[in-house]
């Protein structure tokens, strides 16, 4: 498994240029675990949310309209220039509360410590190698304030017959060809974690049409 090759990131931004709005259709399996991180996040005292990785704003919407108070900005930063382009279109009502940015593809961000409320990261980890997927999580413990949490959502391992098959399938066709698969593969991020830097606040698999979703919110210990 060491030697999995992943996309880089020159590919995997010709991947979601590519795809673009398109990635609005995984909203079937997405959205269960994605509806679990909105609650479980508690983004109503939250001023500060940084996404990283994130599309086309999708989920940066339903927190700003629905959950985040009237004084919280947002900020998210994406690889893909389509990806942003299409963010930044659907964000345009909330003003200056939403900026998003294109990076590089750089894991560590100009930030000050402690300064994020909320670091969002959803279907990200899946797509990153185990020493880059290392590098984010160092860094949002860096941008955490004290009370400040992780939330996290992205393919894992079922552990059911259906659940099971399709993640085995699915890292299958990463192993063929990642692009296949949008450089995403099934992944477990809690035992990444280092327990003596991360308390868990909440950690669940949501199974929707037999795609199992890692859930995970996570604060600074």
């Amino acid at each position: 498994m060491g030697s999995r090759r992943m996309l880089s990131r020159q590919e995997a931004r010709a991947v979601y240029d590519r795809i673009g709005a398109w990635q609005d259709t995984q909203a079937f399996y997405e959205d269960p675990a994605l509806n679990t991180l909105v609650v479980q996040g508690a983004f109503e005292d939250a001023r500060a949310v940084f996404e990283v990785g994130c599309g086309t704003g999708r989920v940066a919407e339903r927190l700003l309209r629905e959950r985040c108070p009237p004084e919280a900005r947002y900020e998210g930063v994406d690889l893909s220039g389509e990806m942003v382009q299409v963010a930044r279109e659907r964000l345009a009502p909330f003003g200056t509360r939403a900026t998003v940015r294109q990076t590089d593809g750089t894991l560590t961000f100009d930030r000050p410590k402690g300064s994020e409320d909320r670091i969002v990261a959803t279907y990200i980890l899946d797509l990153l190698s185990r020493e880059d997927a290392r590098t984010l999580l160092d860094e949002a413990h860096r941008l955490l304030g004290e009370r400040g949490r992780l939330c996290v959502a992205g393919l894992t391992w079922g552990a059911g017959v259906l659940s099971g098959a399709v993640s085995h399938l699915w890292d299958t066709m990463h192993a063929l060809r990642p692009a296949w698969v949008g450089g995403c593969r099934p992944v477990r991020v809690q035992p990444r974690l280092d327990e003596a830097r991360w308390r868990e606040q909440h950690h669940a698999v949501v199974t929707a049409w037999g795609v199992p979703s890692e859930v995970l919110i996570v604060t600074p210990a």
